[in-house]
């Protein structure tokens, strides 16, 4: 079995898989599955209030998820596949814990094929959040990860290094760019162009 397969049983089983994106390496689960996003909030030490992001092999596989706007889904086609977040409304199907209890999630579909691999195969959105500890700098490389991260993952896809740039979070509803990242000034062009 390869290492691709064995990260994507492992999700299906509720277990945690560190993997590379076009940003930095992330910390993936089935983001669907309250337990196992619970085991992504405890490996980061991170705090309950601060939702997390799914990630799915393409923009109508995250449609099944959330609900988008006219405006949010050109966008999603405009930007996606790439290093950038779009909030949008939960569907039901998307627990509380994944989003701290908010209507909205982050989407993503990553431009880096092991990570849509990753998801095509697992069958379900996964988390999108940096393999890190929170407060801890992001990885690039499998060699940089955490002993708390490394220990608690399943399987680690090594990628070798990754660009290191944090995908730009967009809430396209309101305009607003709550993180700033890869690819934001073309991103606020958009906003400005498309408003």
């Amino acid at each position: 079995m390869s290492d691709l397969e064995r990260a994507a049983a492992a999700i299906r089983e509720g277990a945690l898989v560190v993997y590379p994106t076009e940003t930095v390496y992330g910390l993936g689960a089935d983001a669907l599955d309250p337990d196992a996003v619970e085991r992504v909030f405890e490996a980061k030490g991170r705090d309950r209030s601060n939702p997390v992001s799914l990630a799915a092999p393409s923009v109508p596989a995250a449609l099944e998820h959330v609900r988008a706007s006219d405006r949010e889904r050109r966008f999603m086609a405009t930007f996606l596949p790439g290093p950038v977040t779009v909030l949008c409304r939960r569907r039901e199907d998307v627990p509380d814990v994944l989003t701290a209890g908010r209507d909205r999630v982050g989407v993503r579909v990553p431009d880096h094929e092991a990570a849509l691999a990753l998801c095509e195969r697992a069958d379900r959105p996964i988390t999108a959040t940096s393999a890190n500890v929170s407060g801890r700098p992001s990885v690039r490389r499998p060699d940089d990860l955490d002993p708390e991260v490394r220990e608690a993952s399943a399987v680690v896809l090594d990628g070798g290094e990754t660009a290191g740039t944090e995908s730009t979070v967009v809430d396209v509803s309101e305009g607003t760019i709550h993180r700033r990242g890869a690819q934001a000034g073309e991103i606020e062009r958009w906003l400005e162009r498309e408003g």
